[in-house]
């Protein structure tokens, strides 16, 4: 009996690892998830995937573990020998970045040099996909593709941007299948909360419901390329497929500001944003990204991966999932 593939996805409890390993699972990989131990909860993304009758959930198994932690990459590597490893834990909030610059620096920087030694080390034939962004475009003009110059105007920017290298390095130095997806913004009902689209969505549906009356937002102006977060999971995936390393944009090629996001979610219920929305200069960041747009046209040739859901499909989606959820639908659905 053919073994099953093995995959390791770091952040697993986040929006993309638990798309990622549902997909995995649904391909018939035996899917390996690094958690870090909390306090509370942090598994309501992946919980499901332990009970759903048409996966196997036995096949998911997860590992304490943090990704700064070099000694405990290694061993995890070496003890599980994975085909694939998705490397998406990072901290990932650009705001936030600003306010701990260091520990963005360790987590989303350092941390993938940690897991590439860890496979050089052990084993080079292991494929290895980095989490990349648009936001180590910052402010070069779009729109944004595999040839554009690297301006970030962030910590989280410029930590992915070494991420972005030495993941490149470690495919030219050491001859390993190491490649980047320069993934721009993907967003889901499993977005995390203080992400923009996310804090909005969850504002219409409590407003809707008259849980909440306002909704404090920063700049409106900056133009994002907004796709839904499984299709881009899916690109993940084609990427460590391809018989040859490469990286990748994946993009919508669309551009909304978040004015436009707002007026796309609360149109849908019904409701004016501009009743409810204001202003808290608390939300701005130091440095503003005014303008991403992706150009995928590497991706459609060489992957056939093309984003099917733009910003108003994606609104309408994260809407109603917010609704369904303050009437007591199971996290699982969406």
């Amino acid at each position: 009996m053919t073994q099953p593939k093995r995959a390791l996805i770091t952040g697993v409890t986040g929006q993309d690892g638990s798309y990622m390993a549902q997909q995995l699972l649904e391909k018939g990989y035996e899917v390996h998830g690094l958690v870090r131990r909390s306090s509370s909860f942090n598994r309501g993304r992946i919980d499901h995937l332990h009970h759903d009758d048409h996966l196997p959930g036995k096949n998911l198994f997860l590992h304490y573990g943090d990704v700064t932690d070099a000694a405990r990459i290694h061993q995890l590597i070496s003890e599980l020998r994975p085909h694939e490893v998705y490397n998406l834990a990072a901290q990932s909030h650009v705001r936030v970045s600003f306010d701990e610059p260091l520990y963005t620096a360790e987590a989303t920087g350092i941390s993938t040099l940690n897991v590439l030694e860890a496979i050089r080390s052990v084993d080079k034939s292991i494929r290895f996909y980095q989490a990349s962004t648009s936001e180590m475009f910052g402010a070069s003009p779009p729109p944004q593709n595999e040839e554009t110059p690297f301006y970030p105007r962030s910590p989280y920017g410029a930590a992915k941007v070494y991420s972005y290298w030495i993941t490149r390095n470690y495919r030219e130095a050491y001859d390993m299948f190491a490649v980047n997806g320069q993934l721009f913004n993907h967003e889901s009902p499993r977005r995390g909360e203080t992400f923009v689209t996310r804090k909005i969505t969850m504002a219409v549906a409590r407003i809707k419901k008259g849980l909440q009356s306002e909704l404090w937002m920063g700049n409106l102006d900056s133009i994002r390329d907004w796709g839904y977060a499984p299709e881009y999971t899916d690109g993940m995936w084609r990427m460590l497929q391809a018989s040859e390393p490469d990286d990748f944009v994946l993009a919508t090629g669309t551009a909304y500001t978040i004015k436009d996001f707002l007026s796309l979610a609360f149109e849908h219920a019904g409701l004016n944003w501009e009743e409810y929305v204001k202003f808290d200069p608390k939300f701005l960041r130091p440095t503003e990204v005014d303008e991403l747009i992706g150009d995928a046209g590497k991706a459609k040739a060489k992957l056939g991966w093309e984003a099917k859901v733009h910003p108003p499909e994606l609104a309408r989606i994260m809407v109603d999932a917010d609704i369904a959820r303050l009437d007591g639908a199971p996290e699982g659905q969406f």
